[in-house]
């Protein structure tokens, strides 16, 4: 078991729902055993808070291009 910055599905973690993020993570012999929850200091949050907010951005521009995307 590991801790690693991995892309994972958010549902609440970090205030943020239905999105992949990267965030650290304990890593198992079978995938992604726990999201690690770190405190962030209000500066680490408004970035991280940009950068979720940019892919959600990129997801929407490309749902446009693929409207099969959901």
């Amino acid at each position: 078991k590991k801790q690693l910055p991995c892309a994972v599905y958010l549902n609440g973690e970090y205030g943020c729902k239905n999105i992949y993020a990267g965030v650290p993570v304990i890593i198992g012999k079978d995938g992604v055993e726990e999201i690690v929850e770190i405190k962030l200091s209000n500066q680490e949050e408004v970035f991280f808070k940009n950068s979720v907010k940019s892919v959600e951005e990129l997801f929407q521009a490309a749902k446009k291009i693929d409207k099969d995307l959901t």
